[in-house]
């Protein structure tokens, strides 16, 4: 009986020293205080932010005062509220057709929870075939998803915060052959798995190619728990809209999206 005491202590000992999940997960990131308005990043790489770029881009909630911004607080309230509800942390978006706006949508959307005291956000480009995040954000094409995916890089190397404290960017600046392949590979599951568990009140933002445009987006979703689906005014037609939606039937589907609406709405105080 004795020895067996002994070495269940020894076993409790050598957990303690030996490195756990949780040490392999602060190799990945930057331990941050999440219940702090302070955060600083020792390991993750800081740049900060064009407004002008920002602003061509139409990244407008990067400006506070840009009173369409509102327009993306209420779509992060809408969003932030139905993922609450069902204790959900990673979302995708994604549309019917190219440039219908889904990385301009996810972009604005990280922001703005972003600026939420209690949330910190995680965009990841994951539309491999085109990848336009870190783009559309005016990041140095310095390091990029593709070193990591090739292990030529660690995962810590690749995330950037963009000057916003509750904001992290996990670019690609590489478009990658046989992405479909790629998103269901075993690393890329392991990869969601550890970014999804990192935080707490993390929300993970995933950037997807055009449904209609190959199998990607479809075969990635099983992945994450909702999908938003962005469409164009004036361009998604009616047909793409239902096919979109019947691709999507299996998925949880938090709503579409109207993207490049011509109506101006009379400003207002809120």
């Amino acid at each position: 009986m004795e020895r067996i005491k002994e070495a269940i202590s020894k076993a409790r000992k050598s957990q303690k020293k030996s490195p756990g999940s949780d040490q392999r997960k602060r190799a990945l990131e930057d331990n941050i205080d999440e219940s702090s308005d302070t955060i600083v990043y020792s390991d993750t790489r800081s740049v900060p932010l064009d407004p002008h770029h920002m602003e061509a881009n139409r990244i407008i909630t990067f400006d506070s005062e840009d009173p369409d911004a509102v327009s993306f607080d209420i779509l992060r309230t809408q969003i932030l509220s139905k993922m609450k509800e069902n204790d959900w942390k990673t979302v995708a978006i994604t549309s019917p057709t190219p440039d219908c706006g889904k990385t301009v949508v996810s972009l604005n959307l990280a922001l703005s929870i972003a600026k939420q005291t209690d949330k910190t956000a995680l965009i990841v480009d994951f539309d491999l075939r085109k990848p336009r995040v870190g783009n559309y954000l005016g990041l140095p094409q310095e390091h990029s998803l593709y070193e990591y995916l090739e292990n030529q890089a660690e995962l810590k190397d690749m995330l950037v915060n963009p000057g916003l404290p509750r904001l992290v960017v996990l670019p690609n600046f590489t478009p990658i052959k046989n992405s479909a392949e790629t998103l269901t590979s075993r690393k890329v599951k392991s990869l969601v798995q550890d970014l999804k568990d990192r935080y707490e009140s993390r929300i993970v933002i995933f950037d997807l190619p055009p449904l209609m445009a190959g199998d990607d987006a479809i075969a990635f979703l099983p992945q994450v728990d909702c999908v938003l689906l962005v469409v164009a005014s004036g361009d998604t037609t009616p047909a793409e809209v239902k096919e979109s939606r019947r691709q999507l039937q299996s998925s949880n589907m938090l709503g579409v999206v109207l993207n490049k609406a011509s109506e101006k709405r009379t400003p207002y105080y809120y």
